[in-house]
């Protein structure tokens, strides 16, 4: 596809991947006939990965990440989803980087589209295709319109809430199309609600993930950490706690925390839980069984040896079941928290404030990076399985 070219969708659910030799960050947003969002809920990106019609699916760092549009689920008076791509790296523009997205039947993966923007440079963010409603038949359209005030910039364009300070008027640097009618002007939006004191909130779209240097960071669900500290990798190898109560006092809680380990094409490598206590070589260890959370600190630990991985490692998911069958209503002050190896120190932090009755619970997420730098994301999402392996193909989607 060229700038401004267009093509009927054959398939009622599509799916747009960007892919370029650095990692990017990929979001949709859910557009009016006004060209603007109906409410922060619209804006689809990797902390809030669902909407009405549109996912997000998260590449883990070794794929690229996608937006895919049941164009059958879109809500009416939406007329317009965007992708939109930046690069992962916060400041980093398109400079010598040349994305493509690729526009798929999301049920087959058959290819239906491809378009690489040209002329791209100073820009830190990028309107990359759309996929639009034109006379009752849903079509998609190369765009390629660049901003130089990051994805933060995009977002306030089309009318989404961003942290203050706020993202200045957007700026685009590279002129779209003849066919594409150009964003209405930005709203000024109230700054959003502070995080709780504890520790660094996430930050705002576009400005990249935070990282450890002011300290311990408390995550929420679906938030995203760098095990970094000045720019460089803080840590060889890390412990994976987790900790639970009884609900109800007398009433013993039998959970069992487990790690599989995946590939880079979410292939499930292997699985360690009570009853395999090392697997890759011994580079990842379980402390053994609890059968009843009680005691102080964490229930089941689980170590990683982040040097000693091999290559072919490259996402850990980590989870609790409940072998005995009690659901996860009946149990208290649920956790993980992620500590220095080395010293003990804690990290990071996810506290399950939420609970479902299931007997499954994904906590959080480790992906390797390109840089071979490591990712925690706080994950909280309830399955149906009393042991890991019913957790195998959630851990997978998750990725």
């Amino acid at each position: 596809m060229t700038p401004g070219s267009n093509i009927p969708l054959p398939a009622t659910r599509v799916t747009v991947d960007v892919t370029a030799p650095v990692r990017l960050d990929v979001s949709g947003l859910l557009l009016t006939a006004d060209g603007k969002v109906r409410s922060d809920d619209d804006f689809i990106f990797y902390n809030q990965p669902t909407g009405q019609g549109v996912t997000y699916r998260s590449g883990g760092g070794t794929a690229p990440d996608a937006i895919t549009v049941d164009t059958g689920a879109v809500p009416p008076g939406i007329e317009k989803i965007v992708v939109t791509a930046s690069p992962d790296a916060p400041g980093q523009t398109f400079q010598g980087i040349e994305p493509t997205a690729t526009i798929r039947n999301a049920d087959d993966q058959a290819v239906l589209a491809t378009f690489t923007p040209p002329r791209l440079g100073t820009e830190t963010a990028l309107v990359i295709v759309e996929i639009y409603l034109r006379n009752g038949a849903w079509k998609a359209r190369a765009v390629g319109q660049g901003y130089a005030n990051g994805l933060a910039g995009i977002a306030t364009d089309f009318g989404v809430s961003v942290e203050e300070p706020a993202a200045p008027a957007a700026q685009p640097v590279t002129p779209p199309p003849a066919a594409v009618q150009p964003p209405p002007p930005p709203v000024t939006a109230p700054a959003a609600p502070p995080a709780p004191p504890a520790a660094p909130p996430a930050p705002a779209p576009g400005t990249g993930k935070v990282n450890l240097d002011k300290g311990r960071v408390s995550l929420q669900k679906n938030q995203t950490v760098s095990l970094v500290k000045g720019g460089r990798p803080v840590l060889s190898t890390v412990r994976m706690g987790l900790g639970w109560e009884p609900a109800y006092r007398g009433k013993d809680i039998d959970l069992d925390a487990s790690v599989i380990a995946y590939g880079p094409q979410r292939n499930h490598i292997d699985s360690c839980y009570f009853g395999k206590l090392q697997i890759v070589g011994g580079a990842i260890q379980h402390s053994g069984d609890n059968l009843t959370g009680e005691g102080g600190g964490d229930d089941e630990v689980i170590s990683v040896d982040l040097g000693r991985l091999p290559q072919e490692v490259t996402g850990l998911v980590f989870t609790v079941n409940s072998f005995s069958g009690q659901k996860f209503t009946e149990v208290a002050k649920a956790y993980c928290r992620l500590l220095d190896g080395a010293t003990g120190e804690e990290l990071v932090r996810f506290d399950l404030t939420s609970a479902e009755p299931q007997t499954g619970v994904l906590m959080a997420k480790l992906i390797r990076q390109y840089s071979g730098e490591w990712e925690m994301t706080a994950l909280g999402d309830f399955v149906k399985s009393r042991t890991v392996r019913g957790m195998v193909k959630p851990g997978a989607q998750a990725l």
